[in-house]
């Protein structure tokens, strides 16, 4: 969750938005993108991918063998 939660913000001041900004853009509430920026471990997935999906991320399963490759 760190490693989403560092995209997400990195890629909302990039985009030089504020988290009310990117909240009311991406169509989440302000407090699920306060709690997805500090990596909040019980985030909902489908709103976690429509973060993503903002800024042109996608969420897929890597198993985790392939990653230690």
């Amino acid at each position: 969750m760190k490693n989403i939660a560092k995209i997400i913000k990195e890629e909302r001041k990039k985009h030089n938005l504020t988290q009310v900004e990117f909240a009311i853009r991406s169509g989440l509430g302000l407090r699920f993108v306060r709690e997805l920026e500090r990596a909040k471990s019980t985030a909902r997935i489908d709103k976690v991918m429509q973060a993503l999906d903002f800024f042109g991320y996608s969420l897929i399963a890597v198993k985790t063998e392939e990653i230690k490759k």
